[in-house]
């Protein structure tokens, strides 16, 4: 509970660190705020107009004391290009950006380990030289090309296996599941392939690491073959490892399908964001910057929370010290 308290503690510092990080950003541009919303062109009274609307005229602490306000009761502010709340065009948008990393990082979950484990296992040299070369090359492919192959695959209409959807989502968005999950196919495993690469290396080397310890010699001493060794135990020995990757590769995908969405079409959290950044809708772009900032520190908390429930041996250093101490 002390080690949960502390991590909570921190999480909370560091979400005021970056509440002050995002705010004082948008307000050290260079220029005004009011007139860069406003447009080249306003006329002084728009301009001074806006700043009132916006509190732009009261004290910077005033100001960031009412956001954080706001932001306790769940309000992001009201987009200054479409007046709809920005906590409800984010919902909209998460709806479909989490879904997307999600089936990727499931694609590069079926990719990585299995492919990992094979590459471990491997007792040639030119097997260990293939899985080599398929995880350099996993990983080396740009997320735009990966996905404008894919298009010219599957892609509907303009590929030459024309089964999936290549740009868009459904209108009415889950309401119709099957078209909405058949139009992230194609994005998913353009993310995933090159996530599930980077997944591969990784796995083959903690399973190496593991083997060189004499983990596997020891349960292939009980009676287990060098197969069931590894899947069995190297796989169980190195799920802290795994999670904390996992969990923070998932974090890092926001940022990184931004330009597949681009691609397909996909109004999701990274199309979104360059369109406001490009429209000036800064109020939006305030708040969509401080949930990606905080969807980042708690994917980094439970990853530790969970990191240390999965591995014993953390609690029983932290247990020794106490004592000691």
């Amino acid at each position: 509970m002390r080690f949960v308290l502390r991590r909570l503690l921190l999480f909370v510092v560091a979400l005021l660190a970056i509440s002050v990080a995002v705010f004082a950003m948008l307000r050290v541009l260079p220029g005004d705020v009011a007139a860069v919303m406003a447009g080249v062109n306003s006329p002084p009274e728009r301009v001074a107009q806006l700043r009132a609307e916006l509190g732009l005229d009261r004290p910077l602490a005033v100001q960031y004391l009412d956001w954080c306000a706001n932001l306790l009761h769940g309000d992001l502010g009201a987009s200054m290009l479409t007046g709809r709340s920005v906590s409800e065009q984010v919902g909209v948008r998460a709806s479909i950006t989490f879904p997307l990393i999600t089936l990727g990082l499931l694609v590069a979950l079926v990719i990585g380990i299995p492919l990992g484990c094979a590459a471990t296992l491997a007792r040639g040299h030119r097997a260990r030289a293939a899985y080599r070369l398929v995880s350099i090359v996993g990983g080396a492919i740009p997320a735009l090309w990966s996905g404008m192959l894919l298009i010219l695959l599957f892609g509907r209409g303009v590929g030459l296996i024309g089964v999936l959807p290549s740009q868009g989502f459904p209108a009415a968005g889950w309401g119709a599941p099957v078209q909405a999950l058949t139009s992230l196919v194609l994005p998913a495993l353009s993310v995933g392939i090159i996530v599930g690469a980077g997944l591969m290396r990784y796995t083959r080397s903690a399973l190496g690491e593991l083997a060189a310890s004499g983990y596997i010699e020891m349960a292939m001493s009980c009676g287990m073959t060098r197969t069931q060794a590894v899947r069995q135990v190297g796989l169980r020995l190195a799920m802290p490892q795994m999670v904390s990757v996992v969990g923070l590769t998932f974090a890092e995908m926001i940022t990184g399908v931004m330009v597949i969405e681009n691609l397909f079409a996909l109004p999701g959290l990274g199309t979104g964001l360059v369109t406001d950044v490009g429209n000036r809708d800064l109020i939006a772009v305030q708040g969509e910057l401080f949930m990606l900032a905080a969807f980042f520190l708690l994917i980094g908390l439970l990853v530790d929370l969970a990191h240390r429930a999965l591995d014993p041996r953390l609690k029983a250093s932290i247990g020794g010290n106490e004592v000691s101490a």
